[in-house]
């Protein structure tokens, strides 16, 4: 290869790249960039069958969920924010709210290890080691929480933490799912 040629070469291929660049910005203009995170509102939760965090020998499902509404709440001990939002969890047990954990991404070592040292708010925690079930909720990250009713239902999902800043429209989600009046769609409304 001549030297002209790999002073064309280094001009043309930063130049085609920059052109597809170009090309694929201009196809996106004007079509909708929000990313729906909120699939699983409105639908069953997901199934699954996962270990209990606990007793890893023993297996839990949709049908070992409370027959009331709780909060589920994805957390991990490798997670800043959850450190953050445990306070406000223990908080909510105390005051009733029924919690069930999936620890999301974790060794068991040090899940359990978190749960020991800073208290455990949860009625039971699953251990969603893969992280597929957490796939299956539609989660960014961790902390997120949902709001799930006695009909297994997601009538409300909360990315981030749950703490003093959000606790009011939860907890209004929670009541009217707790009220038995209102159908499906009342709570939806009353969830949004």
């Amino acid at each position: 290869m001549t030297k002209s040629n790999k002073r064309l070469l280094t001009f043309i291929i930063p130049l085609v790249v920059f052109a597809v660049l170009i090309v694929m910005l201009f196809t996106r203009l004007g079509k909708p960039t929000d990313i729906e995170v909120s699939r699983v509102v409105g639908k069953p939760l997901p199934a699954f069958n996962l270990p209990l965090l606990s007793d890893t020998t023993r297996m839990m499902s949709n049908q070992d969920l409370p027959k009331q509404p709780f909060l589920l709440n994805v957390w991990g001990s490798w997670c800043p924010t959850c450190y953050a939002e445990h306070p406000f969890l223990l908080k909510l047990r105390e005051q009733g709210v029924l919690l069930v954990g999936v620890n999301y991404k974790d060794e068991l070592a040090n899940a359990l290890d978190y749960l020991n040292k800073y208290q455990d708010p949860f009625l039971y925690s699953v251990q969603d080691l893969s992280g597929q079930y957490a796939l299956d909720l539609g989660i960014t990250g961790a902390p997120e929480s949902y709001v799930v009713g006695d009909d297994g239902i997601v009538y409300k999902h909360i990315v981030g933490m749950v703490d003093d800043s959000n606790w009011e429209a939860i907890a209004q989600c929670l009541q009217a799912v707790r009220d038995k009046s209102l159908d499906s769609n009342a709570r939806l409304q009353a969830c949004k």
